[in-house]
């Protein structure tokens, strides 16, 4: 039974996502995202660990330490802010760098669907958000993602989604400039 519960929560997963980044103009970002969750190594393991509540990569690393469906993930798939980092030549080690804007608009499509699935009828625009803040991975961002996608999700907060996703289409993925790199031109 956990292969099916765990191929229906993936599948409607990748269709909000789809959903999400058609409205801002992410047809083929749409398509294709997260279809390594179909892979056998992160399907299987995703199925083994199912809890329909939280990623079951939480899960498999409580279990074993680490989550080989996670370390597969997190490589293929260019929303995820981890495969964002490489070697630094000027320290030589690896270290993040900055996303791409319509990767840092895929992901937040992605936060989104997230919360909408684990969270079902408690999800709010706030959710996303509120996950963000509460987690550790902000130590791990570039600072320039880490603030682009932080005044991402106040904005899905604050002024809902009609306006968020406007934003996204019309500044975020056209390369208009946050407000504060706006300040800085001006100075």
């Amino acid at each position: 039974m956990k292969p099916w519960q765990h191929f229906k929560t993936i599948t409607r997963h990748r269709h909000l996502v789809l959903a999400g980044c058609f409205r801002i103009g992410l047809y083929r970002q749409g398509l294709t995202h997260d279809l390594s969750k179909y892979s056998p190594v992160e399907f299987w393991n995703g199925a083994r660990y199912y809890q329909g509540v939280r990623s079951p990569n939480a899960a498999e690393r409580e279990d074993k330490g680490y989550s080989e469906a996670w370390m597969h993930h997190k490589g293929r798939n260019r929303h995820h802010y981890e495969y964002w980092t490489d070697m630094s030549p000027e320290t030589r080690r690896y270290e993040a760098v900055p996303m791409p804007r319509r990767y840092l608009a895929e992901m937040v499509m992605d936060r989104r669907a997230a919360c909408m699935v684990y969270q079902g009828k408690n999800y709010t625009p706030g959710s996303p958000l509120a996950y963000f803040l509460k987690s550790r991975e902000q130590a791990l961002m570039h600072p320039q993602t880490r603030r682009e996608l932080e005044y991402i999700l106040t904005m899905l907060r604050d002024r809902g989604e009609r306006e968020t996703f406007r934003f996204l289409k019309r500044e975020v993925l056209t390369g208009k400039p946050f407000p504060w790199e706006m300040q800085q031109t001006e100075e």
